[in-house]
């Protein structure tokens, strides 16, 4: 069974309990006030797998459903057997790192707190990106495809945007790191993809 798979319907399960067990919620959300006050660093990982609705774990896992098996597809044909551990700890890392950026935002903030995948989601949809910068990506907020190396300028710009702005309750922060996280680590495992990422780009360009 695909590693994506088993995240999915793990993250799935966390979240569910989360939703009807509100100490267990709070005992697993990302808060870095206290985690700096209790050393409860365990939380930079488990916020990734809670979600504030349903809604949220939805467009979570779908987006993770539809990229998640391309990269995982490629960390496997790239290492082999351990492809599938690899891509998994490449997942989990990403949830910590896009964590440790708002701890360090927000380790002063007792009113901060935050949860969902979107950080790692993000890393595995900015690797899908490195990879196969020219595919279309379309959502639904934007119903017209749309290069993926163009879309992700515009995701970048638009999460740090966003996350200096701040006062909407989203964790842009967490976001915008996970992106970077996601687009930088394969690239440092495979050198060749930054290459075979920008020839792509040129090519396309002087296509025109």
């Amino acid at each position: 069974m695909p590693i994506t798979y088993l995240i999915i319907a793990f993250t799935s399960v966390i979240s569910f309990m989360g939703f009807n067990n509100r100490h267990l919620f709070v005992k697993l959300q990302h808060w870095p006030y206290e985690e700096r006050r209790s050393n409860e660093h365990y939380r930079w990982l488990t916020s990734g797998l809670l979600h504030a609705n349903y809604m949220h774990l939805i467009f979570n896992m779908l987006t993770l459903y539809f990229f998640g098996r391309y990269v995982e597809a490629w960390f496997n044909d790239y290492f082999g057997e351990s492809g599938g551990i690899i891509y998994l700890v490449f997942y989990l890392a990403a949830i910590v790192a896009a964590s440790s950026a708002t701890y360090f935002k927000y380790k002063d903030s007792p009113g901060f707190a935050s949860i969902g995948a979107s950080g790692a989601v993000a890393a595995v949809l900015f690797a899908s990106i490195l990879i196969s910068p020219l595919s279309q990506i379309m959502f639904i907020f934007l119903p017209i495809p749309i290069r993926a190396f163009i879309f992700g300028i515009l995701y970048l710009w638009y999460s740090a945007y966003e996350a200096k702005r701040g006062g909407d309750n989203i964790d842009h922060t967490a976001h915008y790191y996970g992106a970077l996280f996601g687009f930088f680590i394969p690239g440092l495992l495979a050198p060749e993809l930054f290459v075979d990422f920008l020839d792509q780009i040129n090519a396309w360009i002087q296509s025109f």
